[in-house]
């Protein structure tokens, strides 16, 4: 179709939203514009086009460079002249780097200066609040940087404002998969859980031992057999077939290094005493060959383990490990507090920041998976940083399995200062759903129930949980589950009003939210999730069901992330162009803050911005519509605002949010490209799964 084709079908359909009515539109789940506001919708250039293209998969053409390849091309980039040493860009002295000339970065500060971008305009962000800059001569505000003032360290900047880095200690011990968690051992074996896992890796064991001397017996013995073939007479023949099978036998039992085990009729032997560092071995997935279980010990229950040596397992290393009856943990009353929900890419520490400044009481952080963090990636790891100004912060992991689940906990409880952790049962992410996580727990409330009680059972920390109403749409499950939640031991659950298969389609379910809420036990607080865009919605909730402790806000909060102001003033705020821009220079500050005001640290604060803007075009403003308040499934046409700066703002394209973030990280650099990570239609059509 030709352009003059395509701008008829547009106009017409432009036409066609003129001459219906408001009420037709909201039908329809069209926002209501004005019509001296509405346009048509811009035709996309060329260049347009083009650009879209190379955000597009067009990397799938590209030849594949191998890891060698990748390698050194990241070490010819660092020893470029523009990759200064982090330490003489600190000092501006050429000496001061330790390392010399096996430093991976350059030396050369005369060239970097000659080669140096030049500064962006305003102030440096470190320098604003009366602080050394970190980042010395590669900050691109070094031209703002007071004089006498020498360079902080980026740790020391961090420590007073940012909380909850991974000791460098522990992440070695968990990189060499060293790391210890008592606590959560005993309560796993406490729950019989730890046993099961034992057990498991056992009879896998066991397996692979069997196999392999079967293996090593049959060849052994057509090794023999073939040699007594050359070597002895056809009357001897018949000695040595028996010979063989007999050697065979004898084989089978007696293989290096697999143990011997029993007939059927073999009389089971009684379970030896539970050795805690046997058991330390194989949690950690550690096999011992020496070690030899009998089929029948591994069928009985954990329960007919002695109860003498229990005891000595669970309670050997400090009183911390005994279970904390429910009144004795530290609650958090979440009632009528405004939350912000943990929001992947988009809800970064800066984002929540920005939050807090309008309004937000409660923050969470993103959604991090225990296994990485039980790796000690440190890119999961900085998903549970926290800022001096999140008053009330907790965070939020996402598990399949109790082990993983527990021992994260209790590794967080240790290394991090947080006041609630939330796990994720209700990300619907197919990665992560494959897994056994997220919302795949709906159909495993067993599961649930384990991972909940050993989580809650190590830790004084709040333990809450958000869900899904169910994993496939019309089959409900979280009504059936909420009385028993709370004597899981959770203190608190969020519950989304959609299914997994739902995704983000259709409306959330909230009469669901209030059924559920109204069949909680008193001690577990319910929170509503879904839709909330302004605060009539908020209010409608709240008074439709005063059971509900709270309302958590999650794209709403990405869209226009002053609702907190509007719900704590009672009022539809008419936000002006110059007032959103403003809220876009505080993100900036806190991104740079955040991830440095040096070059790598300015584009990363532009990526994550335009991540944020492709959610925030959504927003129509209040004195544009006919019909307020605006709902969060309305898709917004085409319109002028009210100044171009507006008008900009309201643009879908991803040119126009480069531009925005043009206004405030100046020009991007050569050859950049950016496609968003997430949909941010959430009406467009959901995959079903």
């Amino acid at each position: 179709m030709d352009e003059s084709s395509v701008e008829l079908v547009e106009g017409v359909k432009a036409t066609e939203r003129v001459e219906k009515t408001p009420e037709e539109l909201v039908a329809k789940a069209i926002a209501p514009v004005k019509r001296e506001f509405l346009r048509p919708p811009p035709v996309r250039t060329s260049n347009d086009v083009v650009s879209d293209s190379k955000s597009t998969p067009s990397t799938l053409f590209k030849e594949k460079k191998s890891k060698r390849q990748l390698k050194r091309e990241r070490r010819q980039e660092q020893k470029s002249t523009l990759n200064l040493c982090p330490k003489i860009a600190k000092t501006g002295n050429v000496s001061a780097c330790p390392y010399n000339e096996n430093c991976r970065f350059s030396h050369d500060l005369e060239g970097y200066k000659a080669q140096k971008p030049a500064d962006l305009e305003g102030n440096c962000p470190f320098t604003s609040a009366d602080r050394a800059c970190p980042y010395g001569l590669a900050c691109r505000f070094s031209g703002t940087h007071k004089d006498g003032v020498a360079a902080g360290s980026v740790n020391l900047q961090k420590k007073n404002s940012e909380i909850n880095e991974l000791n460098k200690d522990v992440q070695k011990l968990l990189w060499k998969n060293k790391k210890r968690f008592p606590k959560a051992d005993a309560k796993l074996k406490l729950l019989g859980l730890l046993f099961v896992l034992v057990a498991g890796l056992i009879q896998l064991l066991e397996f692979i031992l069997r196999a392999m001397g079967k293996a090593n017996s049959k060849i052994k013995a057509c090794e023999d057999k073939e040699e007594g073939d050359l070597t002895v007479s056809n009357g001897n023949r018949a000695i040595n077939d028996n010979s063989c099978g007999d050697m065979a036998t004898d084989s089978d039992n007696k293989v290096e290094g697999s143990p011997k085990l029993p007939e059927e009729d073999d009389e089971p032997r009684p379970m030896k005493k539970a050795k805690s560092a046997v058991d330390e071995e194989y949690c950690t997935g550690k096999e011992d060959n020496d070690a030899s279980v009998k089929d029948e010990d591994l069928g009985k229950s954990h329960a007919q383990i002695e109860p003498e040596s229990m005891t000595e397992n669970i309670f050997t290393a400090s009183d911390g490990s005994l279970k904390l009856h429910p009144r004795e943990k530290k609650l958090i009353d979440f009632r009528e507090k405004l939350y912000l929900a943990p929001l992947t890419t988009v809800g970064n520490l800066p984002f929540r920041r920005v939050c807090k400044m309008l309004g937000a009481d409660v923050t969470c952080g993103e959604m991090a998976m225990c296994a990485n963090l039980l790796q000690g990636q440190a890119s999961e790891w900085a998903l549970l940083r926290r800022h001096s100004e999140e008053h009330l912060f907790g965070v939020q992991i996402c598990g399949a399995y109790p082990d993983t689940v527990a021992r994260t906990v209790e590794l967080i409880d240790q290394e991090c200062e947080v006041d609630f952790i939330d796990i994720n049962m209700g990300c619907p992410i197919d990665i992560v759903v494959s897994k056994g996580a997220g919302s795949a727990l709906l159909m495993k409330p067993m599961r649930m129930k384990n991972i909940v009680e050993a989580a809650a059972g190590i830790v004084d920390r709040p333990i809450t949980i958000k869900v899904r109403t169910g994993f496939l749409e019309g089959r409900n499950r979280v009504d059936s589950l909420i009385a028993d939640i709370g004597q899981w031991g959770a203190s608190a659950v969020t519950i989304h009003g959609r299914s997994r298969q739902q995704r983000y389609s259709k409306l959330a379910n909230w009469e669901y939210i209030y059924q559920c809420a109204r069949k909680a036990p008193d001690s577990l607080q319910v929170q509503g999730n879904g839709d909330i865009f302004s605060y009539l919605d908020w209010n409608k909730h709240k008074s439709a069901c005063p059971e509900l402790s709270t309302c958590m806000i999650a794209r709403g909060a990405l869209v226009k992330p002053w609702i907190f102001t509007e719900i704590k003033e009672q009022r539809h705020w008419d936000i002006s162009s110059g007032e959103r821009l403003n809220i876009l220079k505080d993100y900036v500050r806190c991104g740079l803050e955040h991830w440095g005001s040096d070059t790598k640290g300015v584009e990363t604060t532009r990526h994550f911005l335009l991540e944020w803007l492709s959610y925030t075009y959504r927003y129509v403003p209040v004195g544009l519509l006919d019909v307020i308040p605006q709902q969060l499934n309305w898709r917004p046409p085409s319109y002028f605002g009210r100044d171009d700066l507006e008008t900009l703002m309201a643009s879908d394209s991803a040119a126009d949010w480069i531009r925005i973030s043009e206004m405030l990280l100046g020009k991007v650099p050569p050859g950049f490209t950016f496609a968003p990570k997430h949909k941010s239609n959430a009406y467009d059509r959901a995959e079903n799964g």
